[in-house]
């Protein structure tokens, strides 16, 4: 039986490749995609998933923008340290998808309430959405099966020393949703890294050469660039596609239980995600993911791209 998600996103390459595996994916029913300001502003975020949905003949999936800005900090965006759009390298079409006139965060608290069965949410960027719905209607915890979620870093962070982008973003929201008593699956940074985009890889997609595989092939040979110098690495990590991978092939996956809080006060850790894999059973709040078989992960994303 296919599995019902919502995706919620700030696209962002990484992101507008997660949602190509997505729904190219008929194990997954998406039943609506979610927009939040994080890689850049919230109207390009929400401009992005419409062109991406455009690009694979999905009108049928509505998009909802949310909120503009994080719950308490003053907003950041890769868009100041990286690009322009978040989709550099890439042609898409002007979309004329619409935009759902309903607020993300209304849509997430009435989907989740009215759901005849749990849904899966499927978290690509800043938790700002999610927790704004949480605090405003703490029952939708009832409608969550469980958030699976790319964020965070056990031993490292990419935007500063200690922090991964995403928790950096919003770590108020991030610390909300982490003490929700959700069942949480977190792919950090230290996974993610894993899962490299390799010259040999990225040539297997543009070999394809269809409509699609094109656009995540110009998008990804120009992503990623300042990371794959930092770390020292033949390609650039690809992080979102990772949690659609993850619902699609958990097999790929290794994991372990956890317990993630947020560092809030000081400035010089701020949107540290503190990991402890040492608690009793009832202290853990978070399944953590550990290892992958990154080649089993492109030859998924090969195999959807390929779909015409």
């Amino acid at each position: 039986m296919a599995k019902s998600i919502i995706i919620d996103c700030d696209p962002g390459v990484d992101d507008a490749i997660a949602l190509m595996l997505a729904l190219r994916s008929p194990e997954l029913v998406v039943q609506a995609i979610t927009t939040v300001a994080g890689n850049v502003p919230l109207a390009l975020t929400q401009r992005n998933a419409r062109q991406i949905c455009e690009l694979l003949e999905r009108p049928d999936v509505p998009i909802y923008a949310g909120c503009p800005r994080p719950l308490v900090r003053s907003p950041i965006t890769a868009e100041d340290i990286h690009g322009k759009t978040g989709l550099e390298g890439a042609t898409l079409p002007t979309p004329s998808l619409p935009l759902q006139s309903t607020h993300a965060v209304r849509f997430l608290i009435d989907a989740l309430q009215s759901a005849a069965a749990p849904l899966t949410l499927a978290t690509l960027g800043p938790l700002t959405n999610i927790a704004v719905a949480l605090i405003q209607t703490p029952e939708i915890v009832h409608g969550i099966e469980r958030i699976v979620m790319m964020g965070g870093g056990v031993t490292h962070g990419n935007i500063t020393p200690v922090a991964e982008f995403n928790i950096y973003a919003d770590p108020h929201a991030a610390q909300v949703v982490f003490e929700s008593g959700i069942p949480i699956t977190c792919l950090s940074l230290d996974l993610t890294h894993q899962v490299l985009t390799t010259p040999e890889r990225l040539a297997t997609i543009r070999q394809i050469d269809n409509p699609v595989s094109q656009v995540a092939a110009a998008m990804l040979s120009h992503y990623g660039k300042a990371d794959e110098a930092k770390l020292g690495t033949v390609g650039a990590p690809l992080h979102d596609p990772c949690v659609i991978a993850y619902l699609l092939r958990p097999d790929l996956f290794r994991a372990s239980p956890g317990q993630v809080q947020v560092e809030l006060c000081s400035p010089l850790t701020l949107g540290q995600t503190v990991v402890n894999l040492q608690l009793s059973a009832e202290q853990m709040n978070t399944e953590i993911v550990e290892t992958v078989d990154a080649e089993g992960i492109y030859k998924l994303l090969t195999q959807r791209l390929e779909k015409s």
